[in-house]
């Protein structure tokens, strides 16, 4: 592995240095530092090592010692940015994360590993076979100050907003019938890709959505927090209707102080949307996370969701906890 020594619009920090990831050492560095700084700012997402090194080791165009580089000083890790590459729409989409400790901030670390990604992102471009025309995003939250200014100050402009929402399940939950026809069946490992293929397809209608791969669907499905006991998948017939699949991160709960579920993936397929579906596989998700002992359910939503997420999620007891913000910048690769 090469080591980068310095980058050219570096900060002049004493024992600064630059080197690639590395998988045999650095997970344990790389979670403490995403731990670090998303405590600090407010963000509910706290990897451990595990599913840290399953995001990273279960993507097709992605490797951690080509895409993440890391900020040293004295050999300490300071901060870390990152970034990859997935056809979007038919664009090539290019997601760049950085983070850096509270105590390095405001120090150039942010804008100069910003710099690295964004020429990383022109590398890749210029090899991966996609059209020329590319967008670099990155989604911080709102309450992340020194981030948007670095985005907005580097040309980036906002083009969407989205919303963490949170559900107190000590709260009543509204006893919402199946439509007509459909019934909700226990999920059998036979049954993983039907249930994959209907979500991606439902997902199909989604703003920016993505293509999904069999890498995808390997990395979902081993999951280390996977317990397909909560999800509620509905049928109708042999057809996989709709789904809302539930998980539970406890190291993540333990660091926020939290019981919290996830609603993760939510989706309709169009035949079967308009009828109440949606509603009522939250309404049982909720259910059963409140069974299990959790106290809160969360969510991610498009704020501009054509399907009518929002208004949904907010008639079932959903509330707004957080922004984030979709930043772009386009570019033309070659």
């Amino acid at each position: 592995m090469i080591a980068i020594t310095s980058l050219p619009d570096a900060p002049d920090i004493p024992g600064l240095s630059f080197r690639p990831f590395d998988p045999d050492r650095d997970y344990p560095a790389m979670v403490d530092l995403i731990r670090e700084v998303h405590l600090a700012d407010g963000v509910d997402w706290l990897p451990n090592e595990d599913n840290l090194r399953l995001d990273y080791e279960h993507v097709d165009e992605f490797d951690p010692r080509r895409d993440v580089l890391l900020a040293e000083v004295d050999g300490a890790l300071v901060a870390a940015g990152l970034t990859d590459v997935r056809t979007r729409e038919g664009v090539g989409h290019h997601q760049m994360e950085g983070w850096v400790r509270p105590a390095w901030r405001r120090r150039g670390l942010g804008r100069a590993l910003l710099g690295w990604t964004e020429r990383r992102a022109a590398e890749v471009a210029q090899v991966d076979g996609r059209p020329p025309q590319r967008v670099l995003a990155t989604w911080p939250d709102e309450q992340q100050v020194g981030a948007t200014r670095l985005y907005e100050a580097a040309g980036y402009r906002i083009v969407r907003y989205g919303f963490m929402m949170v559900r107190d399940l000590s709260e009543p939950i509204p006893d919402l019938a199946m439509p007509v026809g459909l019934e909700v069946r226990p999920v059998r490992p036979q049954d993983h890709r039907r249930i994959w293929d209907a979500d991606v397809e439902a997902f199909q209608d989604h703003w920016n959505h993505g293509e999904r791969t069999d890498a995808d669907f390997d990395r979902w499905y081993a999951s280390p927090e996977l317990d397909t006991s909560l999800w509620q998948v509905a049928w109708d017939g042999d057809e996989v209707a709709g789904s809302v699949m539930p998980f539970v991160y406890p190291d993540e709960n333990a660091a926020l102080g939290v019981d919290r579920g996830w609603l993760d993936h939510i989706s309709v397929r169009r035949a079967w949307r308009r009828r109440g579906l949606a509603s009522a596989l939250i309404a049982r998700s909720l259910v059963a996370l409140r069974d299990r002992g959790l106290t809160e359910a969360a969510l991610g939503v498009d704020a501009e969701n054509v399907s009518g997420a929002l208004r949904v999620y907010e008639t079932i007891g959903f509330r707004r906890v957080r922004t984030t913000v979709a930043y772009w910048k386009e570019f033309t690769a070659g």
